[in-house]
């Protein structure tokens, strides 16, 4: 399954979004205002992930596709609801190599390989898992991967 995001055309484009990175791995987090793109972050800087980006995210098709912070402004920081901005400790940018759409939600056990085409590069997406697991599970899938 494919899911193309027609916003992004071009070799650039800044998307409402959220980025984190394990070793230079991103995963670039879609999704509505108050679907919780902040909140996966904050759960994955906790567990280890480094941030990119929070609320606003720069993407480059370069070598792949290419996740930056799109101003100085907000670079380091990321907002906690009902908490404030929170500085945390960024990484310049990273490899998008998996997208979480979080405005919709997985309602399969053993999903099948879904895809998603950004700057018309083509690359693996997960649903939002309604379960507590699921901020570890994008750690373990940026470090090893998906077994087919």
């Amino acid at each position: 399954m494919t899911t193309d995001l027609p916003e992004a055309t071009g070799e650039s484009a800044i998307l409402h979004a959220s980025c984190v990175a394990v070793a230079g791995r991103g995963l670039l987090i879609l999704g509505p205002s108050g679907a919780g793109k902040s909140a996966l972050a904050l759960r994955m800087l906790a567990l280890g992930a480094r941030l990119v980006s929070d609320d606003r995210v720069l993407v480059v098709r370069e070598n792949g596709l290419t996740a930056r912070c799109p101003a100085p402004a907000i670079h380091g920081l990321i907002e906690a609801r009902g908490v404030g901005l929170l500085r945390a400790d960024p990484v310049d940018e990273a490899q998008v190599v998996l997208v979480a759409d979080l405005g919709r939600d997985e309602d399969q056990r053993l999903p099948p390989r879904r895809n998603i085409t950004i700057l018309g590069m083509s690359l693996p997406l997960v649903l939002r898992v309604q379960n507590d697991h699921f901020p570890a599970a994008m750690m373990v899938y940026l470090h090893g991967g998906r077994q087919d």
